[in-house]
């Protein structure tokens, strides 16, 4: 089971270097961005339905609140895969 897990943790981390390594002058936009300037290359008159309420003072405060829900998200996901996993265990052991 470890080994697999090893493997796995591996390739993660390669699939996470490769990138950066082999394509260092890419453009690493999001995929708002990205659907921006299609929508804009499509239809030119189009004009937004939604603006954004505020507007994060920096590049850096976006990124961290990018990275806080993300934690969030995952923190919740181990929370509850690790409580299914114990009721499920609990529920072996009663039998």
């Amino acid at each position: 089971m470890w080994r697999k897990n090893i493997i796995l943790f591996s390739f993660v981390v390669i699939l996470t270097i490769f990138p950066l390594i082999f394509l260092q002058d890419a453009d690493f936009d999001g995929a708002d961005g990205k659907a921006e300037e299609a929508i804009t290359d499509i239809a030119v008159s189009y004009e937004p339905w939604f603006h954004a309420i505020w507007e994060p003072p920096s590049g850096e405060v976006e990124s961290l609140l990018f990275v806080l829900q993300a934690i969030i998200g995952a923190g919740f996901i181990g929370y509850f895969i690790g409580f299914m996993r114990g009721r499920s265990k609990n529920s072996k052991v009663d039998s």
